[in-house]
């Protein structure tokens, strides 16, 4: 889990948390066939492989029926979920800041990021690509506000550089009218 920053936006803030679908939820001996059917009818990438608690134990995505079944020829309808899913991926919690997932998803090259209770119960799945489109005006306005603060803060440097400029011009003008 990772601690809320000074960012200012959590997971929860965002508009999109309460209205992003459920996750499809399967048991870790549900057969990827049974999974594959799902998600194809509801256009999902993944699903959260839960406990009979409810708890979050895996995740399987497309890219794991593709490489774990497809690529060496199992058969969907008899291998489990289990035997290839993605055991004990990251979980955010809802207070957890949107810049510091982005970053994590970023550098440890994963797409999907479970958000959970406290308990470890699934509620919504953020994908990399929720995260960048929903934080595109939030870097662009970071950006522009380290921007003014680092011209600010070099306001000396700025009017030295300005006054020299503005002296060189004069001089250009006063020489090239004698």
């Amino acid at each position: 889990m990772v601690a809320s920053t000074t960012y200012g936006m959590s997971l929860k803030d965002r508009p999109e948390f309460a209205s992003k679908p459920k996750p499809l939820c399967f048991p870790p001996t549900a057969s990827v066939a049974e999974a594959v059917t799902e998600m194809s009818a509801k256009n999902f990438g993944s699903v959260v492989v839960v406990d009979d608690d409810q708890k979050v134990i895996g995740i399987a995505t497309e890219r794991d029926v593709m490489k774990k079944l497809v690529n060496v020829g199992k058969d969907a309808k008899t291998t489990t979920l289990a035997d290839i899913m993605t055991r004990d991926p990251k979980l955010a919690k809802a207070t957890d800041d949107v810049v510091d997932w982005l970053r994590i998803m970023s550098n440890e090259r994963f797409r999907r990021l479970p958000v959970v209770d406290d308990e470890g119960r699934i509620e919504v799945i953020f994908t990399q690509g929720d995260f960048v489109s929903y934080t595109w005006p939030d870097l662009l306005y970071q950006a522009k506000e380290l921007a003014k603060a680092s011209v600010g803060r070099n306001y000396p440097i700025w009017l030295i550089g300005g006054g020299v400029m503005l002296y060189s011009l004069l001089m250009i003008i006063v020489v090239s009218s004698i």
